[in-house]
C-alpha cells in the first residue's frame, strides 16, 4: 500500500499486513497516521489525492464559515476513528482559491471523497458525526463495488 507523508509528501510503501499499525515516513520520520487531518494547499493537493492507495476525504472550508467551524471537530473526531481506512485532508478555500474554482467548490463546507485521484462522491454542508460516517461508508461501499 502507498501512503503519502502528511509532512513532506514522500510516498511510503507499507505492507498490507501492517497497514493498521503506526508507521513513520522513510524520509522525514514523521508519523504517517497521527489522528489529525492533513492540511493541503494548491501544491500538495494533487499528489496527496493521487498517490494514496486509501480513499481520501477532503473538507473544503473557510475560517469565516460558521458551518465549517461546526464541522471541523466532527471531521477530526472521525479522522481519529477511521484513519487506517481513509486519509483525511482539509483545504482552506481562502488560501487555495484557484483549486476551489478548478474543482467547482460553490459552497462550504464541501466534502469530497476521492479514490486513486478520482472523485467518488461530493457533499455540501455540515453533518453530525453519525451521518458523516454513514456517508463515508456509502462511499467506501461504492469503491468496493467498482473495484
Amino acid at each position: 500500500m502507498h501512503y503519502t507523508c502528511p509532512s513532506c509528501g514522500a510516498i511510503n510503501r507499507i505492507p498490507a499486513d501492517k497497514q493498521h499499525q503506526p508507521g513513520q515516513c522513510g524520509r522525514c520520520q514523521h508519523d504517517l497516521f497521527d489522528g489529525h487531518p492533513v492540511e493541503l494547499d494548491e501544491h500538495s493537493f494533487q499528489r496527496f489525492i493521487d498517490k494514496n492507495d486509501l480513499p481520501v476525504v477532503v473538507d473544503f472550508w473557510a475560517s469565516w464559515c460558521g458551518p465549517c467551524k461546526m464541522m471541523a471537530p466532527i471531521f477530526t473526531q472521525v479522522c481519529g476513528q477511521l484513519q487506517h481506512q481513509l486519509r483525511f485532508a482539509k483545504v482552506n478555500t481562502e488560501t487555495a482559491q484557484q483549486l476551489g474554482a478548478r474543482l467547482g467548490i460553490r459552497s462550504i463546507p464541501t466534502l469530497i471523497l476521492y479514490h486513486r485521484g478520482q472523485e467518488i462522491d461530493r457533499l455540501a454542508g455540515a453533518l453530525p458525526a453519525p451521518q458523516f460516517q454513514q456517508w463515508l461508508q456509502q462511499g467506501l461501499n461504492k469503491i468496493a463495488r467498482n473495484g
